[in-house]
């Protein structure tokens, strides 16, 4: 009997502590960044236009391109294709992303596009994109949008975000937020 009492008090004790200590305590610590803990949201004229750590899909000519998601941009189904390189069916797509982005930036060759422009991502719903994906792509918004091509390279260097700890990964900026730019420049704000 003292080991069915002993077993109902651990199991009480975990309880509270997972299911209240545990998430009231990073609740709380989650309040020290306000922002943050209530998804990063970027607000333009007084409207949220998106959360700057969940990517978005823009296919317009005069937009920054996203990585690709294999969840289709959705949090719910968020997730990789699971495809492996042998794998024909991600051979496929990502020549046929290739083709798309070739088509979409005339002058470009094929050993310019990083790998990154036609795999998707991990998580499905990657915000940011590489330097050289974001430069790849500046013709392209120029040529739509009538935004010289010094003031998109401009932007993406304002936006610029080094690599995290000063060595992992690789310089990137966020997508979302180079679009507002382009809003603003062309004096229009979308949803």
């Amino acid at each position: 009997m003292d080991d069915a009492k002993r077993i109902v008090k651990i199991i009480m004790l975990a309880v509270l502590l997972l299911g209240l200590v545990y998430p009231f305590a990073f609740s709380g610590i989650a309040r020290l960044t306000p922002s943050k803990a209530d998804g990063d949201m970027i607000e333009v004229d007084g409207r949220v236009v998106g959360a700057r750590n969940i990517g978005q899909e823009f296919s317009s000519p005069e937009y920054f391109h996203g990585r690709l998601s294999a969840g289709g941009y959705d949090a719910m189904a968020s997730g990789a294709s699971n495809l492996g390189p042998s794998n024909p069916e991600l051979v496929f797509r990502a020549e046929e992303r290739l083709n798309q982005i070739l088509l979409e930036n005339p002058g470009i060759k094929p050993e310019d596009v990083p790998a990154e422009m036609v795999t998707a991502s991990a998580s499905g719903l990657d915000p940011e994109i590489g330097l050289r994906s974001a430069y790849l792509q500046v013709s392209r918004i120029a040529e739509s949008t009538g935004i010289l091509e010094d003031a998109l390279r401009a932007l993406i260097a304002k936006y610029e975000r080094g690599r995290f700890l000063w060595v992992f990964g690789e310089p990137r900026v966020n997508v979302l937020e180079l679009n507002v730019e382009i809003w603003k420049m062309l004096g229009e704000v979308r949803q």
